[in-house]
């Protein structure tokens, strides 16, 4: 299997993030991706090559241009306004105002175009969202070209991005810039499985109300998990969409056995969907050691669950979402991807 790797990702090199309201030191670091690439490197699973410029025209598919335009001129703004350092946002638009007139101060369109506190927005993060995107569209080709598989290496990760706003550490959803990109490129359905131990957000609402791309997540209950306010199992999709999302909500601790039971379940409902492409939002932060996650996945089962999706049949693009337990990351993911080469 080929690794699309994108080295411009260390641009984004946050030092502290606000989790739960206190300020950490920062849990999504570029060592994440240096220990992937040293694993998949050591285990010999292919050639890692360099993203492919597909210009900036793919995203705007997926993302309001207005919303590209605030995050890749963010940072100078910041500091021409005095700022130092990472900039975070401060103040949205919940509820009863508006968020549609876009305002002239920076501090407002820092919170118009995000979703928590939690992102820093470094100087590097749209160079490493932008290069993300591109390794992404470039793993892709790999696999419209004829690939059983291909694995995209990238951070910061893309799945909670929404079209106009980011979060999560996420600013471009990789994800759905590949899966409108194969619908661009002809394919008529294509499935979105989301493993990452929390919701993909962005990409349900993104796809929420069309029946050309089926989004399906197993994640922690948002009861209590990060998003919060989006995963639940009554969201079913909306409009032509309906039906066509798949949400299986999973509580802290949940049994391995009983993750691959809806794991099992959501392939089924992929099945039936019958994608001519499967995009794996790869997220290992479901390993039993991760610092911010609950569950309790470790090697052995992330050798099965890549085993898993290989029996699914489809063109298959895996693209590198969470995990955090860093030292651990590299083992985890290639698991996955071994798992699956030797199915």
């Amino acid at each position: 299997m080929q690794t699309v790797y994108n080295a411009s990702h260390t641009a984004h090199a946050a030092t502290h993030e606000f989790f739960r309201g206190r300020l950490v030191p920062a849990f999504e670091i570029p060592a994440r991706a240096d220990y992937i690439l040293q694993a998949v490197q050591t285990a010999g699973l292919g050639e890692v090559l360099a993203p492919v410029d597909h210009g900036r025209a793919p995203l705007e598919r997926v993302h309001a241009t207005r919303y590209l335009n605030f995050v890749e001129g963010a940072h100078a703004e910041w500091l021409a306004t005095g700022g130092d350092g990472d900039a975070f946002p401060a103040v949205w638009p919940v509820r009863s105002l508006r968020s549609d007139v876009e305002p002239a101060s920076f501090a407002a369109r820092m919170g118009l175009y995000s979703m928590d506190s939690g992102t820093p927005l470094t100087a590097g993060s749209w160079a490493a969202a932008y290069a993300g995107a591109q390794a992404s569209l470039t793993a892709l080709d790999l696999v419209l070209g004829g690939q059983r598989a291909a694995y995209c290496l990238t951070r910061p990760p893309g799945h909670h991005a929404g079209a106009d706003f980011f979060g999560g550490y996420c600013f471009i959803n990789n994800a759905a810039v590949a899966a409108q990109a194969a619908r661009d490129a002809g394919l008529a359905r294509v499935a979105i499985l989301d493993v990452d131990y929390h919701h993909g957000n962005g990409t349900q609402a993104i796809f929420y109300d069309r029946a050309d791309v089926f989004f399906a997540s197993l994640h922690g209950d948002p009861r209590t998990e990060y998003p919060f306010f989006l995963g639940h199992a009554d969201e079913t999709g909306a409009g032509e969409g309906v039906g066509f999302n798949a949400n299986f909500p999973l509580p802290v601790g949940v049994a391995n056995d009983d993750w691959f039971a809806a794991l099992d379940v959501a392939l089924a409902r992929l099945t039936a969907y019958q994608p001519d492409l499967l995009i794996v939002s790869l997220g290992v932060d479901t390993y039993g050691g991760d610092p911010i996650s609950h569950f309790k996945l470790d090697e052995p089962e992330f050798r099965r669950m890549g085993e898993r999706i290989a029996r699914f049949g489809a063109p298959t693009l895996f693209l590198q979402e969470g995990g955090y337990a860093t030292e651990a990351i590299g083992r985890n993911v290639v698991a996955v991807l071994a798992g699956f080469e030797g199915a």
